[in-house]
């Protein structure tokens, strides 16, 4: 398990998951006062709900990797012959996703807080909800990468099926900012269910893409 771990790691930090997310971050910081305008209070009350929505999108860039290359070279058939089921496989695979980008995108909201006008306490509520809802936003992006692998278009219809499922992390997630420990449990505990059910349905999900 260590091992494969390692792999989707060296494979996500090879592809760029350790720069990209913290540059989409703070491109994204960046532009959006811009977009705004120059008032500090209103960027203070949507910078949140802006960090998380930038979360979101930096587990989505590398989707099309996570499950489609390893079912079209063999990989997968090889670690199931070797004795590994195809849930232990999503186990490991969204592991080591969470490990390629949210460690990234916690140090990329840190690094725009500035930008956004975010401040200290703000940004520590920030920075638990993004450690508590980053592991459900990985989970959802294996599921989702198992169930589009094979299809032409995968990358595209990926973000068609995983953003309205990552719906509630977000809200939860911008809500926790301000919402206090309530918004913030509703956050873990969707994430935990996340964390639950998505292996199960990206190795459900590999079953058929292998067949």
């Amino acid at each position: 398990m260590i091992a494969l771990i390692a792999r989707e790691l060296r494979i996500a930090w090879s592809g760029g998951g350790l720069l990209l997310p913290v540059a989409f971050f703070l491109l994204v910081a960046t532009l959006f006062p811009f977009a705004i305008g120059p008032d500090a209070a209103l960027l203070a009350r949507i910078g949140g709900g802006v960090a998380w929505a930038a979360a979101l999108l930096a587990a989505l860039l590398p989707i099309e990797r996570l499950v489609a290359h390893d079912v079209d070279t063999g990989v997968v058939d090889q670690l199931v012959v070797r004795g590994w089921s195809e849930t232990s496989i999503a186990v490991a695979k969204t592991i080591g996703h969470w490990l390629g980008f949210a460690p990234a995108v916690m140090l990329a909201a840190a690094l725009s807080a500035a930008l956004l006008g975010i401040d200290g306490t703000t940004l520590i509520a920030l920075e638990v909800g993004l450690l508590l809802g980053t592991p459900g936003l990985a989970a959802l992006g294996v599921a989702t990468a198992a169930l589009v692998a094979g299809l032409r278009g995968g990358g595209a219809v990926a973000g068609l099926v995983m953003l309205p499922l990552a719906l509630p992390l977000v809200i939860f997630g911008a809500g926790g900012i301000e919402g206090g420990a309530g918004a913030l449990k509703l956050l873990a505990a969707t994430s935990l269910l996340l964390c639950v059910g998505g292996p199960i349905v990206a190795g459900a999900a590999l079953r058929i893409a292998r067949t």
